[in-house]
């Protein structure tokens, strides 16, 4: 849906606009968007996308590829943006999976590749070191593929301190929050038979200190429902041992195990729990098992694990730059790929559409403060969901900032040699339809 700014932002000259019309020529490591007839009419806007595509978040960036060779299809000719035609270019970075690099990749395309905006969504660890240099360059970034409180709340000077916290002028993010995939997790162990004990995997990252934060995180909702959780403490990413956890587990006869880490961490801790002879009944666990790949590599030991779902071929929604359905495009990934679809293909398409959604209804959209504004006032449908910020059902607090996606939750299913996602928990969220009931691990 198009919206019109009522209110145009003043016409100024910027650093960055000035950096550009000095440095003319494109960068290395631009990839182009746009015809030569549409380049000679007009200066090019020049998005900047940072994504984990090596690395242990690699994953996370599986599907880059074949999502920036459908947007290249789509602004091929330029974007229409007020009386004119402009051309599209986009600088790729690759954060490495490293929170550094992210930081000093976004410093580049801010200041030597002058960027009008930032796009990224691969968890805290790229997105918030990108958003960080955004909002100290007054650049326009658009995130996503994290919970919004590891980026609201973790970007704060003071995250402890709720009193001190403040919004921001030029960062913006949208996802589904803690809250939401507590309700989702929960709702899905409500629908097996268990002791309600539950043992906890958070790393020492912005995820696991989130989640397992007393305040905002897993702990005081469990308590609350009845359930105990044994959190052995934070461990380091890339751990190789994982049998002080698990022998807090067995003590504490959990057969639940929740968590929020790496897929190469997941691989190590369930296989070391095999062959300890450790059996939950139950493991929904993030980010590592959102990846069929992931699964695939625990063998049979796969069929019935859990975790959040942001988004699948199933999904309701439609692309507001192509139309196809959410189907059609995880079948398009899948026939050029050879590859099962994955999440994260939804959301970066999204962040797409979002961007040029706001580059059209930017005053000037080479105008940091005229982007920011457009992109604050976004009420777009997108194939993820609705896209809108201010919304109420976000905290005031962070309402400026942060829009929410919907959530449901899942298990892999072995078939034949593929895993299958299933739908097995949407009451948060009951316009994406289930697949079937929740099942105990065998």
């Amino acid at each position: 849906m198009d919206h019109k700014l009522t209110t145009a932002t003043p016409w100024r000259i910027d650093r960055r606009r000035l950096l550009q019309g000095i440095a003319g020529g494109i960068a290395a490591g631009t990839t182009t968007f746009a015809s030569p007839a549409v380049r000679a009419a007009a200066k090019p806007i020049r998005i900047g996308y940072v994504s984990p595509k090596s690395g242990p978040l690699a994953a996370f960036a599986e599907a880059d590829d074949f999502v920036l060779g459908e947007f290249r299809k789509v602004v091929k000719d330029g974007l229409k943006l007020g009386g004119q035609t402009v051309p599209v270019e986009v600088v790729t970075k690759d954060s490495q999976s490293n929170p550094n690099r992210a930081a000093e990749v976004a410093k580049e395309l801010i200041t030597r590749d002058n960027v009008a905006m930032i796009v990224v969504g691969a968890t805290p660890e790229t997105n918030n070191p990108v958003a960080t240099q955004c909002e100290l360059e007054q650049v326009p970034c658009l995130s996503s593929v994290a919970p919004w409180q590891t980026n609201f709340i973790g970007r704060q000077a003071n995250p402890a301190d709720p009193k001190s916290w403040k919004p921001f002028d030029y960062t913006f993010h949208y996802f589904w929050g803690l809250e939401d995939v507590i309700a989702v997790f929960t709702g899905m162990w409500s629908q097996v038979a268990t002791n309600k004990s539950v043992g906890a995997l958070f790393p020492n990252d912005a995820d696991g200190n989130a989640w397992g934060d007393g305040a905002i995180g897993f702990p005081p909702v469990l308590a609350k429902g009845g359930y105990k959780l044994t959190d052995p403490g934070r461990f380091q990413n890339l751990t190789d041992d994982f049998s002080s956890q698990i022998a807090a587990f067995r003590g504490a006869d959990a057969e639940i195990v929740t968590g929020v880490i790496i897929p190469p961490d997941f691989t190590t801790f369930w296989n070391q729990a095999r062959q300890k002879g450790y059996k939950p009944k139950v493991v929904s666990v993030a980010k590592a098992l959102l990846f069929p790949t992931t699964v695939r590599a625990l063998g049979k030991g796969g069929n019935n694990i859990s975790t959040e779902v942001w988004w699948t071929p199933s999904h309701p929604y439609k692309s507001s730059l192509t139309g196809i359905s959410a189907a059609e495009l995880a079948r398009g990934y899948e026939q050029a790929s050879g590859k099962q679809w994955t999440q994260p293909i939804g959301f970066v398409h999204s962040l797409f559409e979002v961007a040029v959604d706001a580059l059209k209804r930017a005053a000037d959209p080479n105008d940091g403060a005229a982007l920011a504004k457009a992109i604050g006032a976004t009420r777009l449908d997108t194939i993820v969901g609705p896209v809108a910020f201010g919304s109420d059902k976000v905290p005031p607090f962070a309402a400026k900032n942060i829009a929410k996606t919907p959530l449901v939750g899942g298990q892999w299913r072995l078939n034949g040699d593929r895993y299958d996602m299933v739908i097995t928990e949407n009451r948060t969220a009951s316009q994406i339809p289930l697949g079937g009931e929740m099942q105990a691990l065998s």
